[in-house]
């Protein structure tokens, strides 16, 4: 997942960091130390989300990808509503919380989850991976315009410029784009440009909220369920048959690479902040690549991995901030999820 914007409010699916304690201050005594390592759990998080571009692209092998994405969502969805029986959750209250989730489940799951699947029927899951990775590009271009508060520093400015030639790189650009097809690249990059608009609005409308941020993400991912189970039966018919391994890359991207990587990332902030948790962003095309070609045997020109280095050296750029501001307005940063 990248991370797409500047510092925000609590999004939907990003858990908050717990107050900062005095140093004299107790800690909570429901609080447990977790069995793993923060490490370890955040190595888990990068091979589950580098991974589902691969299951997505197994997926659309034998489902259409509407099909893919419902079925992802529903098992993501299933996994978030355990978490919520278990901590005793309840789904946020109030027809204005629910009107803004509905955007926001549209933005950053519904829309982004089916232009992947959708994608990956004509271009590798590695392109699709690196495609992900320009999320934090998108997202310091539109916070400019959106966001008052996020002025252009030369940083910044610098690190959208080398983005954009790693993105050219990764296309061929000098070679006129041959041998790439542009639709489906065209809706992988719009997949990773749904996630920073999806961010904006969710940080200009609930910021906040007085709800849980599970429970913001049980329900956001509920609405992008019934937003798909709405669409899928028009454009699509039920499958004549149903294969083992695409169904079962369909259980794994719903049910790890959507509600247990969320459950893990809102883990990972609250012990180690966002800043260390969204670092997971910059492992995911790189692991999105290596599983489709040691896996899926695709092939792999020199330019994708150079461009798609390039391309995390000027999302980084983007996402750098001068530490007097860091230290001083720290707070949650979007993840851009496959």
């Amino acid at each position: 997942m990248s991370t797409v914007t500047p510092p925000s409010p609590r999004p939907a699916s990003t858990p908050s960091p717990p107050p900062a304690s005095t140093p004299t201050a107790a800690p909570p005594p429901t609080a447990r130390k977790p069995a793993l390592d923060w490490r370890i759990r955040f190595a888990v998080l990068a091979l589950i989300w580098g991974f589902s571009f691969l299951l997505i692209k197994v997926g659309t092998e034998g489902y259409a990808p509407f099909q893919v994405t419902l079925g992802r969502l529903l098992f993501g969805t299933a996994v978030l509503a355990a978490a919520m029986a278990v901590k005793r959750e309840r789904l946020p209250r109030g027809a204005r919380t629910w009107a803004h989730l509905t955007v926001a489940a549209f933005f950053l799951n519904a829309l982004p989850f089916s232009l992947f699947a959708y994608a990956e029927l004509t271009i590798p899951s590695t392109l699709a991976g690196i495609c992900n990775a320009t999320s934090p590009l998108w997202g310091m271009a539109l916070s400019l315009v959106a966001l008052s508060e996020d002025r252009p520093t030369r940083r910044r400015v610098a690190g959208l410029g080398i983005g954009f030639i790693g993105v050219l790189t990764v296309l061929g650009a000098w070679q006129g784009f041959s041998g790439l097809d542009v639709g489906g690249t065209a809706l992988a990059l719009l997949a990773s440009l749904s996630y920073p608009v999806g961010w904006i609005y969710v940080r200009r409308t609930l910021a906040g909220s007085p709800h849980s941020n599970l429970s913001l993400t049980g329900a956001q991912l509920l609405l992008a369920t019934l937003q798909l189970a709405v669409v899928t039966p028009v454009f699509t018919t039920l499958p004549s048959a149903f294969p083992v391994v695409p169904l079962l890359a369909m259980v794994a991207l719903g049910a790890l690479g959507t509600g247990f990587a969320m459950l893990l990332q809102y883990g990972l902030v609250a012990e180690v902040g966002p800043t260390t948790a969204t670092m997971v962003t910059y492992f995911i095309p790189v692991i999105a690549t290596a599983a489709g070609v040691t896996l899926l045997g695709e092939q792999l020109g020199w330019n994708t991995p150079v461009g798609a280095l390039v391309v995390l050296a000027g999302a980084a750029l983007t996402q750098s901030r001068p530490r007097a501001r860091t230290s001083l307005a720290r707070a949650d940063r979007p993840d851009g999820q496959p």
